[in-house]
């Protein structure tokens, strides 16, 4: 496997058209051509292509679908890998799925923390098992939205050196989000990558706020409001030389996840 300890990161705040797959998917193509860095990692927020819809028949695709054939053709197209939730039926039952897409392999982490408050829990089924992936050596920890309130699902254990969290995180919970992404990369020594979207749906405003933090807890790059694209390259030797020289994780507790 092809190792780098410099990895090229772009994340992309966007606005998204309620229940519209085929317009999102054209729009963020458009952003992508544009892209003209050499990047490894491209990260879209959550449920990019028909927004936080709690009507899933009207956007779901099945096992990925179109939507997942359109992330196959960008990582080929761009050489990298892309990350993003769909809205996916698997089944009789929907789930909302962070696919991870590169070239060659799609994998995927499917939400576990369901947004009781906004009924989430009433449309999707819930993921069981949290995942660790690689991309170019580096060990990633891929999360959606809700997930960033509940600490010990992202507990690093020593196994990634990044945790991703996608999201359709509303302007009225703006501070919760910053705060929480921060605490994040402190207390896991680790980058935080955190993509929001922008604009309106049926029941929100979104304000992005998308960020990129590193094991200290300083931002590398911090979003306004605007649709934006945005590029970052993470440093594993400074995150390893941190973690060396501050060693918390040794001094972690170890513990269980197991379902109530």
């Amino acid at each position: 496997m092809f190792v780098t300890m410099k990895l090229n990161v772009a994340i992309v705040q966007c606005d998204i058209v309620w229940e519209n797959s085929e317009v999102n998917l054209k729009q963020i193509g458009h952003t992508l051509n544009n892209i003209k860095h050499v990047v490894d990692l491209i990260v879209l927020p959550e449920m990019f292509h028909c927004g936080f819809t709690m009507q899933p028949e009207r956007s779901a695709q099945v096992d990925g679908g179109e939507v997942l054939s359109w992330m196959k053709r960008q990582a080929g197209k761009l050489n990298a890998t892309i990350m993003g939730s769909v809205v996916t039926q698997v089944g009789k039952d929907y789930v909302n799925r962070l696919y991870v897409v590169s070239s060659n392999q799609v994998q995927w982490y499917d939400k576990r923390h369901l947004f009781t408050m906004g009924q989430e829990h009433k449309y999707y089924k819930p993921g069981k098992e949290r995942k660790v992936i690689e991309v170019k050596g580096w060990k990633i920890c891929p999360l959606i939205c809700y997930d960033l309130r509940f600490p010990v699902w992202s507990r690093n254990d020593c196994n990634y050196d990044a945790l991703v969290y996608v999201a359709n995180w509303p302007a009225s919970r703006r501070d919760v989000w910053n705060t929480l992404l921060k605490a994040r990369a402190i207390e896991n020594q680790c980058f935080v990558l955190g993509v929001n979207r922008v604009g309106n749906d049926v029941a929100n405003a979104y304000v992005g706020d998308s960020q990129v933090i590193d094991a200290k807890g300083i931002p590398l790059v911090a979003l306004d409001d605007q649709a934006q694209i945005a590029y970052v390259t993470l440093d594993k030797n400074e995150l390893e030389n941190f973690r060396a020289k501050f060693p918390v994780l040794k001094d972690r507790d170890v513990f269980n996840v197991s379902d109530c």
